[in-house]
């Protein structure tokens, strides 16, 4: 068993893949051309977006969408980079919001955490080690 996918539901994939493609520099692998399913290139584990109204048909009972919650999800996207202080403010620019600024760990790590435009939670960290 190996984790192949992530995949958030968002209210806009098309969006959701700009957002990251700028903010973060990540690549778009895929959209369908429905508009209800895209993926970006993150290496052997796939970051993927899928349509609220994908979702509800996925989970006819319902489920908590990151963009309708006013607090963040008690999940996150963790990005790895060297330069977190630069990835962070650049998706500010782009319109992600602050949770918490750089900031150096005990353990030598810089993370920092914001909030995409689509309420999902990211971490930005540096390499352990």
């Amino acid at each position: 068993m190996k984790l192949g996918y992530t995949i958030v539901y968002v209210p806009d994939v098309e969006a959701s893949l700009s957002f990251f493609e700028n903010a973060f520099g990540l690549k778009r692998r895929f959209l369908h051309e429905s508009g209800d399913y895209g993926e970006l290139d993150t290496g052997p584990t796939t970051l993927a977006f899928a349509s609220l109204e994908l979702g509800e048909s996925n989970f006819p009972e319902g489920f908590v969408a990151a963009s309708n919650s006013h607090k963040p999800l008690g999940m996150e996207i963790a990005l790895v980079t060297e330069k977190v202080a630069a990835a962070h403010a650049n998706a500010l620019v782009n319109g992600a919001e602050e949770i918490r600024a750089p900031q150096s760990k005990p353990w030598g790590q810089t993370v920092s955490y914001l909030r995409c435009p689509a309420g999902v939670l990211v971490e930005l960290c540096s390499p352990m080690g």
